[in-house]
């Protein structure tokens, strides 16, 4: 849970009060929508959260700035191959990517599980999509995912278990967070990918050992709903346009829109290897005049590592506004509103009406390569010159 946590456990404040919780060891809630508090309602929800992990003795409790809870998840080693993790947001299957089965619940299945610990869950079909090849950088794994959402649809895997197989090692966990965190853009209930040598290496850095997680993965014999495959090599810089996620285009077919504002990070593009992408394309060079640059790290983790390796100051001396590491403007919550007729270029997942605080605005996704690209000629641009 994150910052919602305030109105899951108001649902249920007398049963609390007579029955507890079930397992203080098993929820897991991280401060980051709206951090700092932008007004008086949020911070008292905050302070309500943090009396509720005090009184029940929540052992997994993040306070602000921690980062967005998705990235938090993974980096704590809260979340391991094999294991089943819901989450009272629409992008915890982001965990996919480490091999685990990972979906977004609502706020009453999550006050039920305070309570019970327990939930349950229909058992989805599946589709298979084959991956074959390398990407070709500035070419990246946004590219790569809008390309397939824009083929099978916003709902063309609704309730489905999304399968990645064949050259899954050429991509990194990161790219893999790319993916598994917009399968939810799909329809999906979950998007998985195996445990290979790069997953392994990924937790081990992480400070968690082999003996501490068992994989699970599909059957040789495996029946699928559905099959698709993608040449790696053969993808191109994509974005989707307003307001579908599936309204996906080529960049090379968009050039030329103009653009006020750009955002580079939250939990789908926000890890070290994204800012740093990003700082490679602006190549020392100062974003349009016309532009604001938000960089949004997706931890305090990531931040740390962007400072210490100079990638932070990169950024800052294109002209990067640096923002907590949260939600913030993702989902236009504070921090980076945009006014009417203004239009933002950006990593993120979502970008219906209203998204970013204005239903006369507009909000186009893309990659971090992209963003950056487009931030320095003021209008969408290929990242490949």
């Amino acid at each position: 849970m994150h910052d919602n946590a305030a109105a899951i456990t108001d649902k249920i404040a007398e049963d609390l009060l007579e029955f507890g919780v079930a397992d203080p060891d098993q929820p897991v809630i991280v401060l980051d929508h709206v951090i700092p508090a932008a007004d008086e309602k949020t911070a008292t929800n905050h302070r309500k959260i943090r009396e509720f992990v005090r009184r029940y003795g929540i052992s997994h409790f993040f306070e602000v700035g921690t980062g967005v809870c998705h990235q938090v998840m993974v980096e704590q080693g809260l979340i391991l191959p094999g294991q089943l993790a819901v989450g009272s947001d629409s992008h915890t299957c982001s965990y996919g990517a480490v091999n685990a089965f990972a979906t977004g619940i609502d706020r009453t299945e999550a006050a039920a599980l305070l309570l019970t610990g327990e939930t349950w869950l229909r058992v989805p079909p599946t589709i298979r999509i084959t991956l074959t090849g390398a990407l070709r950088p500035p070419v990246s794994a946004k590219d790569l995912v809008l390309k397939i959402i824009g083929d099978l649809g916003a709902d063309g895997a609704n309730y489905d278990a999304v399968e990645y197989h064949g050259d899954v090692a050429r991509l990194t966990v990161d790219d893999r967070f790319v993916i598994a965190n917009m399968g939810v853009e799909m329809g999906a209930k979950i998007a998985v990918f195996p445990l290979d040598a790069v997953t392994e290496a990924y937790l081990t850095k992480a400070g968690v050992a082999r003996r501490a997680y068992e994989p699970v993965w599909a059957d040789a014999d495996a029946e699928y709903k559905a099959e698709h495959s993608y040449n790696l090599g053969a993808i191109e810089p994509m974005l989707a346009l307003p307001h579908k996620v599936d309204n996906v285009k080529r960049v090379a077919d968009a050039k030329g829109i103009e653009i006020h504002q750009a955002l580079l990070g939250t939990c789908t593009n926000g890890r070290l290897s994204d800012l740093r992408a990003a700082a490679a394309v602006l190549g020392g060079k100062r974003v349009h005049p016309r532009v604001r640059l938000l960089v949004l790290p997706a931890s305090r983790e990531v931040l740390e590592a962007a400072l210490a390796d100079g990638t932070l100051a990169k950024l800052v001396n294109a002209g990067g506004v640096v923002l907590p590491t949260g939600c913030g403007p993702c989902l236009g919550a504070h921090q980076g509103i945009l006014a009417p007729g203004e239009r933002c270029i950006s990593t993120s997942n979502r970008h219906f009406k209203g998204r970013m605080g204005c239903k006369e605005a507009e909000i186009i996704l893309a990659s971090p390569e992209t963003v950056a690209a487009s931030a320095l000629a003021g209008v969408v641009t290929d990242p490949r010159g």
